[in-house]
């Protein structure tokens, strides 16, 4: 496990990007934190990175939204879902056993028994004391993405 300060949202912004400028195809990243803790933020980002033009928003309703760029990339929100049940309705596993993308999954805390074995998971926590300040916990689950994150790790050193 290793964290990241983040000043701003423009921080926050730039490390997404520069991850996504890395992400190889078949990345599965879990995203957790408040409401407005910045995981859209991050997944608007990391698809730019990615060089996806459209503009990115959080699928709440949807439950998921996919964009294309030089690699798909499934974006999932599961805050509205209530039931683990729900995840075979919407194609959960499908994307996730084998994407021909990136696939990120905010609210993932809600169905941890339905995730992959292999993932990188970043929880966004905000400072009590600057609205701007985040901490960007980043850890590995599995083994498949090591490489990945050791990279990931270096590019937050920055």
């Amino acid at each position: 496990m290793f964290q990241y300060v983040s000043t701003s949202p423009q921080d926050t912004a730039r490390i997404a990007k520069l991850i996504g400028e890395r992400l190889p195809e078949g990345m599965i990243f879990c995203l957790d934190g408040d409401l407005g803790a910045g995981k859209t933020l991050f997944v608007q980002n990391l698809a730019k990175g990615m060089g996806i033009a459209d503009e990115v928003t959080s699928p709440t309703f949807n439950i998921m939204n996919v964009y294309t760029g030089g690699v798909h990339l499934y974006h999932f929100d599961l805050y509205r879902l209530e039931q683990e049940e729900e995840l075979e309705d919407i194609g959960f596993f499908d994307y996730i056993s084998d994407p021909d993308g990136a696939v990120v999954i905010e609210w993932a805390d809600k169905f941890v028994d339905s995730l992959p074995e292999d993932y990188i998971l970043i929880e966004i926590t905000r400072f009590e004391d600057n609205e701007n300040k985040r901490l960007l916990s980043f850890s590995l689950r599995g083994e498949i993405f090591e490489d990945f994150f050791k990279e990931v790790e270096e590019l937050c050193q920055y």
